[in-house]
């Protein structure tokens, strides 16, 4: 098993940000490792949303398809996605930043990666790995969500 845990402050409105995120597809605006996102099932999103995104493994591209499991707007989601060869579970927790820091939200992503069958070997190179595509996603989100007007306004 592989974790990656990231926290990310940024001074736009917390709300704005779990609305933002929940959209799962929008993985693609802000993680260089996903080509493209698409959102599955209708609007509203809530527990049962699916979103697919292609992502990039070893220079090649692996449909994932994302289900919301936990939905707890507007503070906290759970996606997992299943492989072939693992299990994805990402859980989301937005909440205020803290006073001193001023105005935003603080984004707190916890990502688990479960092998399957013979790739369960391969877990402490799949953790390393896994750490160095967690630090790329997690720049790019960072990235974009500074670009947010602290008052709200939505990322192009």
């Amino acid at each position: 098993m592989a974790g990656y845990q990231a926290s990310i402050q940024t001074r736009a409105d917390a709300r704005f940000v779990f609305t933002y995120l929940s959209r799962f597809d929008r993985a693609a605006d802000w993680d260089p490792g996903v080509s493209a996102g698409a959102m599955l099932t209708p609007e509203p999103v809530g527990i049962g949303s699916r979103f697919r995104l292609d992502a990039t493994f070893f220079g090649r591209t692996l449909p994932l398809v994302y289900e919301i499991t936990v939905f707890d707007a507007p503070r906290r989601i759970v996606l997992t996605a299943d492989a072939p060869t693992f299990r994805s579970t990402d859980t989301i927790v937005v909440t205020e930043a803290p006073e001193a820091d001023g105005p935003g939200a603080l984004v707190v992503y916890d990502a688990v990666l479960e092998a399957k069958g013979p790739l369960r070997i391969a877990g402490p190179l799949l953790g390393l790995l896994f750490r160095r595509i967690g630090d790329r996603a997690a720049a790019g989100l960072r990235e974009r969500l500074n670009q947010v007007p602290p008052s709200l306004g939505a990322p192009s």
